[in-house]
C-alpha cells in the first residue's frame, strides 16, 4: 500500500469562518497603484494547486480514427463541429494547449505538395476533404487562446504492409527502395539519407506555412521489436554505416540525426515554434546502465534506438514528454521513480519536462486495481509537485478526457485545474510593456474591460475590493481569470454587487510575462446588493469541516454523510428589502461526493428545494434560481442530509444577488 503526500478529507478538519461582503455604490473605473515587476518574491507563498504557469493539453489522436475525426467521410461541417467541440473540452477543463496528429502515416492533414491528403479524412488516402483541416484548426485553437502543437510520425508508412493499398502517388510507393516491412507494417528506412531529408522537408511544409507553436513527434521511430523478426535494414547499414563498428550504434546515430536536424531547421525557420517529443518511459534500466532508472522494463535505447536523454542533455529539444504511462508502485516501472529520473535528467537545462499521463488506463476494464481508483491519475499530479522541473502533463488522449471513466478527469481537474494557467516561459529576452486598461464597465452580461496592447497574449487578473497593489497578488494563479489573444474581456463571473479591481499583463509568443497594467477599480452599479455568505452559520456536529480540496470557497467547507432527517447546515443573513434574487451555491465537486445535494431556499412563498449533482462543476458559482425573499436577517440557504443517494452533502458558500 502506498503513502500519499496529502491527508483524506475526514482527516483534515478546521473551524468555520464566516466572511459576509455587502457593497453599494457606483459604478467606477479608477487606477491603482503600479505594480513595478513581474518578478514575484518567494515570499508571496504560492499555491501549489494554483500554479500560475503549467502546460496543460491532451493527445487528439487522428490515425484509425481514434479521436478526430470519429470517422471517415464525415462532411466538412461535421469534422469541424467535432474539432471544436474537442477544443471546447480543452477550455472546459482549462487545459491551454492541444497535440493534433496532423501526419499520422506519411500523409497530410494539409494540402501537401510532398504527400497525399490522409486516408483518416475521406476514407481513401489521396482524397480532397474540400478544405485546409490545418489552417481550420489553428485558426479554431488560437481564437480560443490554446497552443496548437502538431504531431507528427517521422517514419511510420502504413499500419498495413501493402503498397498497392497507398494512393499511386505516395511517396512510399513510388520509391520502393525507401521503405520497409516488419511486424506487417511499412516503415520508411530511417538509415537512407534521402528518406531523412524528405520526411524533414514533409514536416517542415506544415512549419514553414501554418501557424503552429510546436512540432511534437511520439515514441515511433525504429519499430518497436516483434518477436521473431529483425528489422531489415543490413544492407542500408553496408551502405552507410561505415564509421559505426555496431548496427545498433548507427540506428541510434540515424535518430539522432534526424532529431538534432530538424531541430536546427526549425529553429532556423520560426524560432517561437517550440520542438518536442514524446519517448516511450524508460530510457534504460539501472541494471544495464547506472544512468538509468531503477526500472525493469522494455529499454527505449535498446529496442527503438531512441536516445531520449541524450536529445535533452544536447539541447536539441525544447520540450520532453516522456509517456510515464504506469501507475504508482508499479514494480517494473513505478510512476514516481520515473519521473523522479526524468526530473533529474532535465534538471540544469533549458529543456521543458512535461509527463505523458495515461488517461486511457483510468477505469478501463482489463487494467489493474490501481487503475481503477479514481484517486490514481490525481496522484500523479500530487506527486509531480515534489519535482519543480516538471512543469506540466499531456493527457492521452482527448476521448479518454471526455470519458472520464470512474471520474478521474474530473477528481484531477478538482485538485489541480480550478484555474487557468499560462503556458510555461521559454528562452530569455524582454518580455511585452505594460497594457493600459482603457475601459472597465459593468453591463448585463458583466465587467466589460479593455485595452491597448501589440502583445501575443494578454492575462487577466482579478482582486477582490480594491486592496493596495502587492507583487503577490500574482504569484500564482488565484486571482488569474482569464487568458486572451484579444485586447477586450467581458468577465461573466463578476458579481454585480462586489468591488473587483482588474490588471492586465502582456506576454510574448513564448509566453514571457511583463509588468502588470494598473488596476481598474469597477464598484457595484447604484442600489446593487450581493453578499457571500463563506460557511454555514449553523450546522450540527454531524456537519464535519475539511480544506482538502483545493476547489474550496475560502479556508474551508463543511460535509457530512446524508442520512433520512432533518439536519440542515444553514447560511444566515440579511436581506435588505423584499425582492427577487439569484441564489447561487459554491461547491468544490468530487466522484465521491452526492449526485442529488437537497439545497432549501427560504422564500416568501416557503420552503423552495433544489437538488444538485456534487459530483461536477465544482470551483464555480452554480445558480440554484431566481426566488422571492423577504427582508430581514435570517436562515435563507440550507444544505439538508436529507436525501436517499450515498456520497458526501458539502456546504461552502452561498451568494445571494439582488435582480
Amino acid at each position: 500500500m502506498r503513502k500519499l503526500a496529502f491527508p483524506p478529507a475526514r482527516q483534515v478538519f478546521r473551524l468555520a469562518a464566516v466572511a459576509v461582503l455587502a457593497y453599494a455604490g457606483l459604478t467606477v473605473a479608477t487606477p491603482a497603484a503600479h505594480v513595478v515587476a513581474a518578478e514575484v518574491p518567494a515570499a508571496c507563498g504560492a499555491d501549489p494547486a494554483r500554479p500560475k504557469q503549467q502546460f496543460r493539453a491532451m493527445w487528439i489522436a487522428s490515425v484509425a480514427n481514434i479521436d478526430w475525426p470519429s470517422r471517415t467521410g464525415l462532411s466538412r461541417t461535421a469534422q469541424q463541429a467535432e474539432f471544436r467541440s474537442w477544443l471546447d473540452l480543452a477550455v472546459r477543463r482549462n487545459m491551454n494547449a492541444v497535440v493534433v496528429q496532423v501526419r499520422p502515416t506519411a500523409d497530410a492533414f494539409w494540402p501537401s505538395t510532398f504527400e497525399p491528403w490522409s486516408q483518416w479524412l475521406t476514407g481513401t488516402q489521396g482524397g480532397d476533404p474540400g478544405y485546409d483541416p490545418l489552417a481550420f484548426m489553428v485558426s479554431e485553437a488560437h481564437a480560443r487562446n490554446l497552443e496548437f502543437h502538431a504531431w507528427f510520425n517521422p517514419y511510420r508508412v502504413a499500419n498495413h504492409a501493402d503498397p498497392a493499398r497507398l494512393a499511386a502517388s505516395h511517396p512510399a510507393r513510388r520509391n520502393p527502395g525507401w521503405r520497409f516491412t516488419y511486424g506487417g507494417k511499412m516503415y520508411y528506412n530511417p538509415g537512407i539519407p534521402a528518406v531523412r531529408t524528405f520526411v524533414q522537408n514533409a514536416m517542415m511544409d506544415a512549419v514553414t506555412r501554418y501557424d503552429i507553436d510546436g512540432v511534437h513527434f511520439d515514441d515511433y521511430f525504429y519499430p518497436y521489436p516483434v518477436s521473431g523478426e529483425s528489422v531489415p535494414d543490413s544492407s542500408t547499414y553496408a551502405q552507410y554505416g561505415s564509421r559505426f563498428s555496431s548496427i545498433h550504434d548507427w540506428r541510434r546515430d540515424n535518430v539522432d540525426l534526424l532529431v538534432r536536424e530538424m531541430s536546427q531547421r526549425i529553429a532556423a525557420a520560426k524560432p517561437h515554434v517550440r520542438f518536442g517529443i514524446s519517448p516511450f518511459g524508460i530510457w534504460r534500466n539501472s541494471s544495464t546502465d547506472p544512468a538509468g532508472s531503477r526500472t525493469s522494463g522494455l529499454q527505449s535505447y535498446d529496442s527503438i534506438y531512441a536516445d531520449s536523454r541524450k536529445w535533452v542533455a544536447e539541447g536539441w529539444l525544447d520540450y520532453i514528454t516522456p509517456q510515464i504511462y504506469w501507475h504508482i508502485g508499479f514494480s517494473v516501472a513505478d510512476y514516481t521513480v520515473l519521473t523522479a529520473w526524468w526530473a533529474d535528467v532535465v534538471a540544469g537545462t533549458d529543456v521543458h519536462l512535461y509527463v505523458g499521463q495515461a488517461a486511457y488506463r483510468a477505469g478501463t476494464s482489463g487494467e489493474d486495481a490501481a487503475w481503477q481508483d479514481p484517486a490514481e491519475l490525481t496522484d500523479h499530479l500530487h506527486y509531480n509537485r515534489q519535482h519543480p522541473q516538471v512543469r506540466g502533463d499531456v493527457f492521452f488522449s482527448a476521448g479518454d478526457v471526455l470519458d472520464d471513466r470512474i471520474g478521474s478527469v474530473t477528481r484531477l481537474v478538482a485538485d489541480h485545474y480550478t484555474r487557468p494557467a499560462l503556458v510555461p516561459a521559454a528562452g530569455t529576452g524582454t518580455a511585452p510593456a505594460a497594457p493600459t486598461i482603457s475601459s472597465a464597465t459593468r453591463g448585463a452580461t458583466g465587467v466589460s474591460l479593455s485595452w491597448s496592447g501589440g502583445a501575443h497574449e494578454y492575462a487577466v487578473y482579478r482582486v477582490d475590493g480594491s486592496p493596495p497593489s502587492d507583487p503577490c497578488l500574482f504569484a500564482d494563479a488565484t486571482n488569474l481569470v482569464k487568458t486572451t489573444r484579444s485586447t477586450s474581456y467581458t468577465d461573466p463571473t463578476a458579481a454585480p454587487g462586489n468591488t473587483y479591481t482588474y490588471y492586465v499583463s502582456a506576454l510574448d509568443r513564448l509566453h514571457r510575462e511583463g509588468t502588470p497594467s494598473l488596476g481598474a477599480t469597477v464598484r457595484p452599479a447604484s442600489g446593487a446588493f450581493s453578499v457571500i455568505v463563506d460557511a454555514p452559520t449553523t450546522a450540527s456536529p454531524n456537519w464535519g469541516t475539511s480544506s482538502y480540496s483545493a476547489q474550496r470557497y475560502g479556508a474551508d467547507y463543511r460535509y457530512a454523510d446524508p442520512v433520512a432527517a432533518s439536519d440542515p447546515a444553514w447560511f444566515a443573513t440579511t436581506i435588505p428589502q423584499t425582492g427577487t434574487y439569484r441564489v447561487e451555491v459554491w461547491h468544490p465537486a468530487n466522484s465521491g461526493y452526492n449526485s442529488s445535494a437537497p439545497h432549501v431556499v427560504t422564500t416568501t412563498a416557503g420552503l423552495r428545494t433544489v437538488n444538485l449533482d456534487q459530483r461536477v462543476n465544482g470551483g464555480q458559482w452554480r445558480s440554484l434560481g431566481t426566488f422571492s425573499l423577504a427582508a430581514g436577517t435570517y436562515d435563507v440557504v440550507g444544505v439538508s442530509r436529507w436525501t436517499s443517494t450515498a456520497g458526501y452533502v458539502v456546504a461552502d458558500a452561498v451568494r445571494i444577488t439582488k435582480l
